[in-house]
């Protein structure tokens, strides 16, 4: 929701309120319409906070005259005090470290459940770097990618790697393994068709040499 209403540039509003004059101060005409330009806006802003949350929850802020008074009003119920934080963290930090890549598990599943536990680490004050990820990540893969970690951390500076650069040397890696394995599976089977061929035949000439024929 920060991402979208920062997009439509009305963030400021959430974050700061509408400017209002100092009691008893003339406005000009400019200045009148920028603050009536700045409640319009506050209005969308609270309308696209009402339709993102959910029934229960609207029913408490519907008295809320501003999106920063109901702004605050959500961060209060859902952030909580930095103790709230602090116990809420401790089980995420386990996940976190506990985190490791499954055995025929895809990159692009592995990464997003690493991402989804670290987002929920930032949004509880967590300070989580990418690069602290992307050590995760090297340190938690399945032996088969044990190649490409070791030329990525030899060959690449992590602190300026970015998450996606990561992923998409281990999506080649993937893919890779994934045509060699194909390509093994189709020699195994060409080769037992072969063979099975090959020993249709054996039973068929060793049958030809004991038929007999007789001569009037």
């Amino acid at each position: 929701m920060e991402n979208f209403l920062r997009s439509k540039e009305y963030w400021s509003l959430v974050e700061i309120g509408i400017p209002t004059a100092a009691e008893g101060t003339d406005l000009t005409e400019a200045q009148k319409k920028t603050i009536d330009d700045q409640k319009l806006k506050d209005l969308k802003s609270k309308n696209y906070l009402f339709q993102a949350i959910d029934r229960s929850i609207l029913e408490t802020i519907l008295k809320k005259d501003s999106a920063k008074d109901i702004w605050d009003s959500l961060k209060q119920k859902y952030q909580g005090t930095a103790q709230v934080k602090r116990a809420q963290l401790q089980p995420l930090r386990k996940e976190f470290e506990m985190l490791h890549m499954k055995d025929g598990e895809l990159v692009n599943k592995y990464f997003g459940r690493t991402l989804i536990t670290a987002n929920k680490m930032r949004i509880r004050g967590e300070r989580m770097e990418d690069v602290i990820i992307i050590e995760k990540i090297l340190r938690s893969m399945t032996p088969k990618y044990d190649y490409v970690v070791c030329s990525i951390e030899e060959s690449k500076d992590l602190d300026s790697l970015s998450i996606d650069e990561l992923q998409s040397s281990l999506l080649v890696h993937e893919q890779r393994i994934s045509r060699h394995t194909m390509d093994e599976q189709t020699l195994q089977v060409t080769h037992e068709r072969g063979g099975g061929r090959n020993a249709y035949r054996g039973e068929v000439d060793e049958g030809v040499g004991l038929v007999t024929i007789n001569l009037p």
